[in-house]
């Protein structure tokens, strides 16, 4: 499986709004809000199972460029990284050698967390995708039924058993769950597992 993109999936209760890259979603959830007035959604990380909030005021275009994820402007400028500023920690031999570093400290920092992610073993991408899969459960199927069997099958990597506990939940909500356990899947297949 290729180094993940982030994607994102909006609900209006047990119902999929929209699925997709960053772009895609905030598009189609603007115009699900435009056309429907309903602005109650809940929106989703997927790879992470994180819930997160979107500003969707004014229009589609001020929507992307207000979360960074409009097209890049041609021209001279640099275009919105949506980058996070944080303290970091390094002995000084540590900061000598970013410092020589051709393209800056920030970049040569970004390229060696990509690299290594890039490495991360499929087992670790797996454990983090069911996490996401558990984190959503709680969210939108905590009240569900068979909710707390089906949360330990996910726990105990019993898929298929957790597929019979779900059979019943809403059609979204299981396509969404069981997206992500095929993902887990094959990344466990190619760890071995």
């Amino acid at each position: 499986m290729a180094d993940e993109e982030n994607t994102y999936t909006s609900f209006k209760g047990y119902q999929r709004v929209a699925s997709g890259d960053l772009s895609s979603m905030l598009l189609e959830t603007k115009e699900h809000i435009e056309t429907s007035g309903e602005e109650s959604l809940l929106i989703f990380e997927d790879t992470t199972g994180r819930q997160v909030e979107f500003d969707f005021r004014g229009t589609a275009d001020e929507v992307l460029e207000r979360h960074g994820a409009a097209k890049p402007r041609v021209g001279p400028g640099r275009p919105k990284l949506g980058v996070t500023a944080r303290e970091v920690t390094l002995l000084p031999r540590q900061w000598d050698w970013l410092e020589q570093q051709p393209k800056g400290i920030s970049a040569t920092l970004r390229k060696l967390v990509d690299e290594a992610r890039k490495q991360e073993p499929n087992r670790e991408r797996a454990r983090r995708l069911r996490d996401a899969a558990g984190k959503f459960m709680w969210a939108m199927a905590g009240n569900l039924p068979d909710f707390e069997e089906a949360s330990r099958a996910l726990y105990a990597n019993d898929f298929s058993s957790l597929q019979a506990k779900i059979s019943d939940w809403p059609t979204d909500i299981r396509e969404h769950i069981t997206r992500l356990l095929d993902q887990c899947a094959e990344l466990q297949e190619a760890a071995g597992e």
